[in-house]
């Protein structure tokens, strides 16, 4: 089994994909061509054109993250290999927190607080219960099913939404476009966690922030796709003064790094992250990515990515 790495910080990859693939020749995108059109499987987070270009006789490959977007829109990609995807990997967990950081942030009133810093008042906001406080989370995969139950755990009442009906203990369940309609309407605070797909593009435009009660919040620390950011805009205002969205708390962005023109950037009820909320633990990732590698290697039966579906 030959295995070409790319990815930032590729010789680390492939010095521990080494110790847990010992029968496997295992060498980066940094190798000649001629060594590189050996390979039989390619693990890659995000690799150029250029080298899906080139003339490699893939049996499979494993994207290095969760979010196979990039890859899938990469004119180069070969049609026809197989692809496997990192699943949850590790990036539950502190997903879940950086949304637990985001409902906190504006179910106790620190954005208000903040702002009140700033022009040195002291004024005291009635607290909301959380159990008061209902919860949106779209997407159910494997991150955002934790995420959910996470949330839950916490003592939220959480709404989770799909393209097709699902069933998740202590989570309230709604699918297609109904349901998506019925969630909108009853959330304080909508979590996005949806891959980044045809039919997800903009999913959170005008029509869907005009259904949020007024006065919600939107934590997005998914793909930056999901949003239509003019009318994420609009539903902010302008100025200090609260618009229909009392604020949003954005990880994810169309294109990243965020422009420095961005508005973004300068408004005072965003808060930007640079897609930190789900960093992959390297040791869980190339677990995973061992186990694909064997399996394709063995000719078993795994869960691939579906090109037409997007994830």
């Amino acid at each position: 089994m030959k295995v070409l790495v790319h990815i930032d910080d590729a010789e680390r990859w492939q010095e521990a994909l080494a110790e847990r693939l010992p029968e496997a020749d295992i060498f980066t995108s940094a190798a000649p061509a001629e060594r590189r059109r050996e390979a039989d499987y390619l693990a890659a987070w995000k690799p150029p054109e250029s080298l899906l270009s080139e003339p490699l006789a893939l049996k499979g490959i494993v994207n290095l993250g969760a979010g196979v977007d990039a890859l899938l829109n990469n004119p180069g990609l070969p049609a026809g290999v197989p692809i496997v995807k990192l699943r949850d990997a590790g990036m539950a967990e502190p997903i879940g927190d950086y949304v637990r950081y985001g409902l906190l942030h504006f179910q106790r009133d620190f954005d208000r607080y903040r702002r009140q810093q700033h022009v040195r008042q002291w004024h005291e906001h009635a607290p909301v219960d959380k159990a008061d406080w209902p919860v949106g989370v779209l997407g159910l995969g494997a991150i955002g099913a934790r995420v959910a139950a996470m949330i839950a755990t916490d003592g939220f009442p959480v709404h989770g939404w799909s393209r097709s009906p699902k069933s998740l203990e202590g989570i309230t369940c709604h699918h297609g476009d109904d349901g998506l309609a019925a969630l909108l309407g009853r959330v304080k605070s909508l979590v996005l966690l949806l891959p980044d797909t045809p039919a997800t593009r903009h999913i959170i435009d005008a029509e869907a922030l005009a259904r949020l009660p007024e006065g919600a919040s939107l934590i997005n620390p998914g793909r930056g796709t999901l949003i239509d950011e003019a009318a994420l805009l609009d539903a902010l205002g302008e100025g200090e003064a609260e618009g229909r969205l009392r604020g949003a708390l954005l990880d994810a962005f169309p294109a990243e790094p965020l422009p420095a023109a961005s508005p973004l950037w300068g408004h005072p009820r965003v808060w930007v992250t640079p897609h930190m909320a789900g960093p992959t633990p390297l040791g869980a990732a190339l677990d995973q990515v061992a186990e694909a590698l064997r399996a394709f290697a063995a000719g078993e039966p795994q869960a691939t990515v579906d090109p037409d579906a997007g994830y």
